[in-house]
């Protein structure tokens, strides 16, 4: 039976410069309504978890969250799920210091900019400010990287720097830690800690 994980390998490959007709055929066979344009696998982490804890099945409503491998690749993902292409309503992330990449790829392929929810560094500065340093900190210790952590403080580059920014530049050394702790991070939040994008991007789906 077709997913959505098949569709979105379908047009990952699309983008990649394969044929457009197995997404097209997906999309139809799935009832794909909507897609959520993320920079990366760290931030679909995320609006998952949002979304489960939310109580929200998106595959079933039709809302596929794609990863598009950066912020550069907008353009092109806009251009293919959006009016241009498959006619998708386009909604998503970006880091503020991205937004001039997805303000061109957006307007070329005639989707609405205020669909798109702005990060003020990115999503894990977000979720760190919104639960504060303390409680990352402590979901640092229950996950057992205090000795990775602890390594990392002691680098000369990290002396005097805020422990938020630590904590950001922490998240991103280790392969496949960012895409944990985004969903670790939402799972920790409480009611009313949602950061305003993110709970923004759940609440126009």
């Amino acid at each position: 039976m077709a997913d959505m994980r098949a569709f979105r390998d379908a047009v990952s490959g699309w983008a990649g410069g394969g044929p457009g007709g197995p997404a097209s055929e997906l999309a139809e066979r799935l009832g794909v309504r909507t897609a959520v344009l993320l920079e990366g696998p760290s931030d679909h982490a995320a609006v998952e978890a949002l979304a489960v804890r939310s109580g929200r099945d998106l595959d079933a409503e039709g809302v596929c969250v794609m990863p598009m491998g950066g912020a550069m690749c907008v353009g092109r993902y806009a251009g293919l799920l959006g009016p241009p292409g498959l006619g998708l309503r386009l909604t998503g992330l970006c880091d503020e210091g991205e937004q001039r990449f997805y303000d061109r790829g957006l307007e070329r392929a005639r989707v609405a900019r205020r669909d798109f929810f702005v990060c003020v560094a990115d999503l894990e500065d977000e979720l760190i400010r919104a639960l504060g340093t303390v409680r990352v900190e402590e979901i640092v210790r229950a996950e057992g990287d205090v000795r990775p952590w602890q390594i990392f403080l002691r680098q000369p580059a990290q002396q005097g720097r805020p422990r938020q920014q630590q904590l950001r530049r922490f998240l991103g050394t280790k392969k496949g830690r960012k895409i944990r702790y985004g969903r670790l991070l939402v799972e920790a939040l409480a009611p009313g800690q949602v950061p305003a994008p993110l709970d923004g991007l759940l609440a126009s789906l």
